[in-house]
């Protein structure tokens, strides 16, 4: 049957016990290294080797480059005896994943067992693990992570910041420093922000060998690029700075200077997109418009752009579950939540489904984190956003909040319920 009992006397720790016999063990080996692979998903990756990392690209100045070197050397160094606990910290698109699956196909390729996972995913895959569908127990899952030969943790500080993982987070690392065992992880966030138990772990000069990777997004092209399928920005081509219509003529001295400022905090920050930048009005008075002008501005310097409505953002990742799609879940969502600057207009979960309402909110999370550029319009106060998103938003370091307070172009000039916030 596979196992075997030791002759051993009754008094023996082992009396009793049945131990997995040798003509087993290496298909219980391979079996739990097949568990291994499906969970890291390294066949996405496979193309992600040192081979086809690029280290001279143009547009970088001298220190950049340097810089890249280093994290490259230093990958390599690791791959070639990964000890201790190796991070990369960058931008988004900065090549931190890339040099961290090469270490992973490395080892791979000269037959070691590496477990490969970003953050957010392997906790979906704990959760999972509860479901009485689930082909593995949570126990059993959580010691096949903690314990992996070579971990490599990606995107840590994108999850989303529950009391339960945080602490599942701490668990895992906590016992990988107390023993010693090699760790690879990516983060764009900063270690400031993330549970300090779990940071002064990471920061610990004694184990880990940290690098910097202050470069630009590689994904971003030269040159004009096409939108996503995702992106509706070639249904508002017609919405640039230029079309918007400031209604002096019309509208009353305190609403003509509110749309003059929204339109101005707009002008501005396409020009230096950072952090986020909400506008809220009733319906008609200009906040599409002026997020739709954001992007085109944006777009039309070779930038990549999403646009897209919630409603259709939802959709878009509903669809990848259809037998017909052509394209995962997993990577939709990650060019969503990645992307290099992202719109979303109308936002409002008041009759999202749970499903719904979760996958924005770690889209939110994931983009307040990463300090990446998003634009949101809504025609909700404040008070009525999703809470999660609302404490993101309410953040004034993070975003700038803007209400329009005009009436809507259609609707006269009926005075709107809202203030200005200030």
């Amino acid at each position: 049957m596979g196992y075997v009992v030791r002759d051993v006397p009754v008094e023996h720790p082992d009396f009793g016990k049945a131990f997995p016999c040798v003509c087993q063990r290496d298909v219980l080996a391979e079996r739990h290294a097949m568990k291994v692979r499906k969970l890291s998903n390294l066949d996405a990756l496979a193309d992600k080797t040192f081979e086809t990392f690029q280290l001279d690209l143009h547009g970088l100045n001298e220190e950049q480059l340097s810089s890249l070197r280093v994290a490259f050397d230093l990958a390599q160094r690791y791959a070639l005896q990964p000890e201790g606990w190796l991070l990369f910290q960058g931008n988004y698109g900065s090549g931190k994943t890339h040099l961290a699956a090469a270490i992973a196909n490395y080892r791979l390729a000269v037959g070691d067992q590496v477990l490969f996972v970003t953050v957010p995913d392997l906790l979906d895959h704990l959760r999972a693990a509860f479901g009485p569908t689930s082909e593995v127990a949570y126990d059993e899952l959580f010691e096949q992570v903690r314990t992996a030969p070579l971990l490599i943790l990606d995107d840590l500080g994108a999850e989303s910041a529950t009391p339960w993982a945080e602490e599942k987070l701490y668990q895992l690392i906590n016992h990988r420093y107390l023993h010693r065992l090699p760790t690879v992880i990516t983060t764009n966030c900063e270690l400031n922000a993330m549970d300090p138990r779990i940071r002064s772990r990471i920061v610990d000069w004694h184990l880990t060998q940290s690098v910097n990777m202050h470069l630009p997004d590689f994904r971003r092209a030269d040159v004009a690029v096409e939108p996503s399928p995702i992106s509706n920005l070639s249904l508002y081509g017609e919405m640039v700075f230029e079309t918007f219509d400031l209604r002096e003529d019309v509208l009353p001295p305190e609403e003509r200077r509110n749309l003059r400022e929204a339109f101005e905090i707009a002008r501005a920050y396409a020009q230096d997109p950072r952090e986020w930048l909400l506008f809220m009005g009733e319906h008609g008075t200009g906040k599409t418009h002026l997020a739709a002008a954001i992007a085109n501005y944006r777009h039309a310097r070779g930038e990549q752009v999403l646009l897209v409505t919630a409603p259709d953002l939802l959709d878009y990742l509903r669809a990848a579950f259809s037998p017909t799609s052509s394209t995962s879940f997993d990577k939709r969502f990650y060019e969503i939540r990645a992307a290099p600057l992202l719109v979303i207009d109308h936002l409002d979960l008041t009759n999202a489904s749970p499903w719904a309402r979760e996958k924005i909110r770690q889209i939110v999370d994931y983009r307040y984190l990463s300090h990446a550029p998003t634009v949101f319009t809504t025609t909700q106060t404040l008070e009525e956003i999703d809470p999660m998103i609302r404490s993101r938003l309410s953040d004034t370091r993070r975003c700038r909040i803007f209400a329009l307070t005009v009436p809507d172009y259609m609707g006269g000039f009926r005075r709107s319920r809202r203030a200005p916030i200030e």
